[in-house]
């Protein structure tokens, strides 16, 4: 879901949940705020690989999140009132 342009592997085996940044020291975020991310993504936006820049990075991880949150709520994982 979080599609980097020119890092993206694509490959479904490798995807893992990818939680935003900002839990705290050995904490992460709630999963509603994570999003799909191939391994070579999830490398990209924590940074330990460095091929685009940190505010690109940290945009397409957000769309990204947007893009989980959709799918779980139209795959009745998640419910709006």
């Amino acid at each position: 879901m979080i599609r980097i342009p020119g890092v993206c592997n694509r490959n479904n085996e490798t995807t893992v949940l990818a939680h935003l940044n900002g839990g705290g020291v050995g904490a992460k975020k709630h999963d509603l705020f994570a999003a799909f991310a191939c391994s070579a993504c999830h490398d990209e936006i924590d940074r330990r690989t460095r091929v685009i820049d940190v505010e690109t990075a940290e945009l397409l991880h957000r769309q990204g999140v947007e893009r989980t949150q959709l799918f779980w709520l139209n795959s009745g994982f998640i419910k709006v009132d």
